[in-house]
């Protein structure tokens, strides 16, 4: 791109949010009273996070550790993100002003304290939190004819709190690269800072061909420039002791499924964006790697049995409600095979949140044409 990250179509929500197109898709079909998506809005609205009655709690310095020990303020902002968002959602289906307003406030508050993430999570912390900020301020920002007099602020937040953690990148497990890449690419799209997506984009790249392995990149996963592994051993170690790789693998597959979960749902969200701005992924080994990355894991999420080459024979299912943007951009739009993950997609819906960065995807991704 030679100019800022592009906005699809008419002024309107940039990143995986999904282009004005698809928000208009699901709220023709929840004023339809069309399933899923009304069960999903449903499900939305009557969560905590669309509570009219949320009161912030921001905090200036935001302390997260290992494993939230301690937790000073990091369950706070990541679930007033996730709400801000599911109140940007709720004023787009149903035009109430009142959840327009609640959104702001909730940006507004930590706009106006926080200065700073600190702690060994402080990466993972900023990239989950700046996942769902800028989704939220997206669709108020091109959405709401009403004031937002703080929006600068909380531009200035994103620019100077949040963006700075997060676009270095980590050499820690994948899913923390993935989901900081996911904050700075939706971060730059709101800021429309083309050098910081630029650079966002060129790490997602490389991290996801070393996060998801294919038959085509040879005897060994494809590596991070920087992680010093060296050798098969080291490989070997880091991909959690597993040394036979097939298709569809991922580095942290025997580590547990929630937590691959979170990687693969990052390149799900960072491929829609691209492809919202311009640059379709989804036929580059990117989609390769997340089709494949998804239906394997989505086998033995429903069950299959465990051969004892992998992981022992012995897996930690719990992938989460993350195969609905995948799912729906390789197999309804592109027309791939996909069908153990269209199994576990609709045994999911509709899909709620991880509390953590994911939220409402059938209400926004399933079955869109758009």
């Amino acid at each position: 791109m030679s100019a800022p990250p592009a906005r699809a179509g008419p002024p309107g929500p940039g990143a995986v949010t999904g282009a004005k197109g698809q928000l208009d898709f699901a709220r023709g079909r929840v004023i339809a009273g069309a399933q899923p998506w009304k069960g999903a809005f449903d499900r939305m609205t009557a969560s905590r996070y669309a509570d009219p009655n949320r009161v912030p709690k921001p905090r200036a310095i935001v302390e997260c550790g290992s494993y939230s020990n301690p937790d000073n303020g990091c369950t706070d902002e990541r679930e007033d993100a996730i709400a801000a968002y599911t109140h940007a959602l709720a004023w787009y289906i149903t035009r109430d002003e009142r959840h327009a307003r609640k959104a702001i406030e909730l940006m507004d508050a930590w706009s106006a304290v926080i200065r700073d993430h600190t702690g060994s999570n402080a990466p993972l912390q900023t990239g989950w939190a700046g996942s769902s900020w800028p989704k939220a301020a997206e669709i108020i920002t091109y959405t709401y004819p009403g004031t937002w007099a703080n929006a600068g602020r909380f531009a200035t937040m994103l620019r100077t709190v949040h963006l700075p953690e997060v676009i270095n990148g980590s050499h820690s497990n994948g899913n923390w690269e993935l989901s900081m890449t996911e904050a700075a690419v939706g971060i730059s799209v709101l800021l429309e800072d083309k050098a910081s997506y630029d650079r966002a984009m060129a790490g997602f790249r490389t991290r996801t061909a070393a996060y998801v392995y294919l038959a085509s990149d040879g005897e060994l996963p494809k590596t991070v420039p920087g992680q010093n592994l060296d050798s098969r051993e080291e490989i070997v170690r880091y991909w959690q002791g597993q040394s036979t790789f097939v298709t569809g693998l991922s580095q942290e597959t025997c580590r547990d499924f929630t937590h691959t979960g979170y990687g693969l749902s990052a390149i799900s969200h960072i491929a829609e964006t691209s492809r919202i701005q311009g640059q379709d992924l989804y036929g580059t080994d990117v989609g390769e790697r997340l089709r494949h990355g998804l239906g394997f894991h989505a086998k033995y999420q429903l069950g299959a049995a465990v051969p004892s080459w992998l992981c022992g024979g012995s897996l930690t299912p719990g992938l989460g409600p993350v195969t609905e943007v995948g799912h729906n951009a390789l197999a309804n739009r592109l027309g791939h095979a996909m069908t153990n993950t269209g199994t576990l997609t609709l045994r999911n819906r509709p899909a709620g949140t991880n509390n953590l960065f994911v939220a409402w995807e059938t209400l926004t991704h399933g079955d869109n044409p758009a």
